[in-house]
């Protein structure tokens, strides 16, 4: 069983996590990457734990594999299996937790024009689809943290997400809570008995386009309310569109009840591409509901 922590860490809370999980048998390889290298970039850490679970498989040929990466740690992991493919056959399941997968808002904050700005730009890169490419061959768990209806305190629950996945959502468990909680522990737990747990990422098609847009950024649902209509879908939902005092753009989906399914935002460079996106969809659902 690999854990792997993630940004600003070392590894002692994964050990925790891994005395809760390990069953008589497993081995338990926690890395503690190095804590500077963990401000710089993630190459170096993709590729020392890469190394690590290469030595690991020599000595144990064929045994199956279960992963479990927090925050970064597990982006760390979707980039490991993405070079390593052949590797994939012999994981028995991936879990992530609080992992960043479409791209931390807080990383597009520090490096807005996705330049590469050290571990901001690793972190702002919006890995989802490479993620959905791997949860469609490997069993795989999200488990997102709900501290304040629509994030952990640090990573918003919509960019945990990505189809073919299962997902996990524990309301009140922050961040850093997540790396060791109980729950956390016995969610992962109950996913290994049947690897079905929670429920199916499934997104519908106008998601889907905006999660196309360059530089769309998910976000937190906090600002909703401040939303405005500007079109009906054709499932009876609404998109929705606002912008912050800073002149950034966002956009919001909502279903037929008014519930917020999905939030969103872009910088300034990709405000025209949002534009164009939304035009489009506002053609297409428009013939489609006549």
């Amino acid at each position: 069983m690999f854990l792997q922590h993630g940004w600003a860490d070392d590894n002692r809370a994964m050990l925790k996590l891994g005395e809760q999980l390990a069953i008589p048998g497993t081995e338990v390889v926690a890395s503690s990457l190095n804590y500077v290298q963990t401000w710089l970039r993630i190459d170096p850490l993709i590729q020392e734990v890469e190394a690590i679970a290469q030595t690991t498989m020599a000595r144990h040929p064929g045994i199956p594999l279960r992963i479990v990466g927090h925050s970064m740690g597990g982006l760390i992991w979707l980039e490991v299996l993405n070079r390593n493919p052949s590797w994939r056959a012999n994981v028995h399941s991936l879990v992530l937790v609080g992992s960043p997968v479409g791209g931390a808002d807080l990383g597009r904050i520090l490096d807005p024009l996705q330049v590469g700005v050290g571990i901001a730009g690793d972190l702002g890169k919006n890995r989802k689809a490479l993620a959905a490419h791997i949860a469609a061959i490997v069993p795989t768990l999200i488990i997102a943290g709900d501290l304040d209806g629509g994030s952990d305190g640090v990573v918003p629950v919509e960019c945990t997400r990505f189809p073919h996945a299962q997902f996990v959502r524990l309301p009140g468990i922050s961040h850093p809570a997540l790396r060791s909680h109980s729950s956390v522990a016995a969610t992962i737990r109950e996913f290994w008995v049947g690897l079905q747990v929670g429920e199916a990422v499934v997104l519908d098609d106008v998601i889907h386009r905006l999660h196309a847009v360059p530089g769309m950024t998910d976000g937190h649902m906090r600002d909703f309310a401040k939303s405005k209509v500007l079109f009906h879908l054709k499932n009876g939902g609404t998109l929705r569109t606002w912008t912050n005092v800073f002149g950034v753009a966002h956009v919001f989906v909502a279903d037929a009840e008014g519930t917020c399914r999905y939030a969103g935002f872009v910088g300034w460079l990709h405000n025209s591409d949002l534009q164009r996106a939304i035009a489009n969809i506002h053609q297409d659902e428009h013939l489609s509901i006549q």
